[in-house]
């Protein structure tokens, strides 16, 4: 978004006209109103702002729910926004370690500020574009005096009375919508200067969860965090916002519900043992916190091979922390071989996973002859040198509360 469509948009005619448009979901959607409403008279800045921006929250439902109908975005803003949940359960920990005056330094759209604010601390929300912070006073301004926001860098900010930082360095190119990614170094604020500052004072710093592992400090906690199947973020936490004796955790939200696992360190892994009863594939979250052997030890598991993130045990258990499935059998990775178990099994729609075989899903399931009634999912993979096929069925988790 551009200056000149944001001033349009700020009016008491923009917010009113966005507020009485119908969501826009289509390209369809998109040709319609932009045509009606440049008819009705209203300017090309004004028409371009209120489309874009319900299209945005419709896109932006699944990150902040209802709210999103009362929010402003741009495209990388929502991109990179945390989600609302998330958000929460990041705040809830500034809450509960005593403070009450927060630093958001690359505050984006406001997500997380949001977070913090809503459970009552006072909040200094910054970032370094224009757009982008006038956007957050805008989604933050229900909040009244307990937000504040400003339109700086994280180095330029004065944290005097501040007690604590939040902090999502820039790691992308700047921009309102097609961004690349950027090296550490080139960061804004760069992520050394991050960490310099979460030695001086409590603080979390939201990262890629790929991040070079040897980059984090010994001194820190590393959370990463997935939402339902995607891994979606790395949190390291210092200071008061440190748990003590926890260097490593994985917490895992899913269905509404979240399960975390925590350790003082890396855990080594089970030894591998042959293909049992079932195959469990760890959470994402689990397998980046490299906690793969505290989740087989719980369900009497092992490796099924060294190198590649798959369980497998005889027991009839599974965990939040995976995935499980129960073996039909298993075979060569040969499309022939697949398609005579598939055909045997009356099997009609598969679901294709696969780690540690270079393999396109989407193009081997066109090999696949799929008749039949049945559904399973078909594992491929690869124990040493040779590489294998597991037709398996998903096992659902115990109802809650069992």
């Amino acid at each position: 978004m551009e200056m000149a469509e944001l001033t349009a948009l700020l009016t008491p005619e923009g917010l009113r006209l966005l507020d009485e448009l119908p969501p826009v979901e289509s390209a369809d959607d998109v040709a319609r109103i932009v045509s009606r409403l440049r008819k009705a008279g209203h300017s090309p800045d004004l028409v371009s702002a209120v489309v874009t921006q319900s299209r945005l929250r419709v896109r932006a439902a699944p990150k902040f729910g209802p709210f999103a109908s009362r929010m402003l975005f741009t495209r990388a803003g929502l991109e990179q926004a945390t989600r609302l949940s998330v958000a929460a359960r990041h705040a809830a920990r500034f809450r509960d370690a005593g403070i009450t005056r927060v630093a958001d330094l690359g505050s984006g759209i406001g997500g997380d500020a949001l977070g913090l604010a809503a459970l009552g601390l006072h909040v200094t929300a910054v970032d370094a574009d224009e757009v982008t912070a006038a956007i957050a006073a805008y989604n933050l301004a229900p909040f009244g005096d307990a937000v504040t926001v400003q339109h700086a860098t994280a180095q330029q900010t004065d944290l005097s009375g501040v007690e604590a930082v939040w902090l999502d360095p820039a790691r992308r190119t700047a921009g309102h919508s097609e961004t690349a990614r950027t090296r550490p170094e080139d960061w804004s604020p760069p992520l050394n200067w991050a960490f310099d500052l979460a030695r001086r004072l409590p603080a979390g710093i939201k990262l890629g969860p790929g991040l070079d592992r040897h980059l984090i400090p010994d001194d820190v906690e590393a959370q990463w965090v997935s939402a339902d199947g995607s891994t979606i973020e790395l949190v390291v936490w210092s200071g008061a916002l440190a748990r003590d004796g926890v260097r490593r955790a994985a917490l895992v939200l899913r269905d509404g519900e979240g399960h975390e696992l925590t350790a003082a360190s890396d855990s080594p892994d089970e030894p591998v043992r042959g293909l049992g009863a079932f195959v469990h594939e760890p959470d994402g979250a689990v397998i980046r916190a490299r906690l793969i052997g505290e989740v087989a030890r719980s369900l009497d598991a092992g490796m099924l091979d060294e190198h590649i993130a798959y369980l497998t045990s005889d027991a009839a258990l599974t965990s939040p922390f995976v995935s499980s499935f129960r073996v039909r059998e298993s075979m060569p990775a040969k499309v022939p071989t697949i398609n005579a178990a598939l055909r045997a099994h009356g099997i009609g729609r598969v679901e294709i996973k696969k780690r540690g075989v270079d393999v396109d899903p989407a193009q081997f399931r066109r090999k696949l002859v799929l008749k039949g009634e049945a559904e399973a999912t078909l594992l491929l993979t690869r124990i040493g040198t040779r590489r294998i096929a597991v037709l398996a069925d998903r096992v659902s988790r115990p109802p809650r509360g069992d």
